[in-house]
């Protein structure tokens, strides 16, 4: 089999496999709030799952996993690798609003979904009103004539 030489498309390649590197866009990633928690998903095709670490510092989340190539790369002649591997990582800053610890992650079918409560003390809440009506007690003051000092024997 003849191949075709042409230095524009393999100096494209190239330069695109040296400047691999495996980048948030590697780890695409759906963020929204249910309720009282906020629900990320982070798609990891072929991760192993021993490999991912999620950790929290400083209000930052971080995610890393690695993913390895199935293939022995000297034994093989490889006519494309669009498949990236290596370690990803991606980070998320956390707000004062999330309770950071009752995060929960869990793997399944290559997505990593990250649980991530509202802290209580964030939640909305409805205060009730209370309303007193305070009994208003009316005395009434006997008026004492004053007494007299006249003795009555002497009347």
């Amino acid at each position: 089999m003849a191949t075709r030489f042409d230095p524009i498309r393999d100096l494209d390649r190239f330069f695109s496999e040296v400047t691999r590197t495996p980048n948030s866009t590697s780890l695409p990633m759906d963020l929204y709030r249910d309720g009282e928690v906020f629900v990320a998903r982070i798609d990891m095709p072929g991760v192993d799952p021993s490999s991912i670490d999620v950790d929290v510092e400083d209000r930052t989340l971080t995610v890393r996993a690695q993913r390895q190539s199935e293939v022995a790369d000297k034994d093989v002649k490889w006519l494309t690798r669009e498949r990236t591997t290596g370690t990803y990582a991606r980070q998320l800053t956390l707000g004062n609003r999330v309770a950071l610890d009752r995060i929960q992650a869990d793997y399944q079918d290559g997505v990593l979904s990250l649980t991530i409560p509202v802290a209580e003390e964030a939640r909305p809440r409805k205060i009730t009103v209370s309303h007193s009506n305070p009994t208003t007690r009316v005395t009434e003051a006997v008026e004492t004539s004053p007494a007299q000092d006249e003795d009555p024997a002497s009347a």
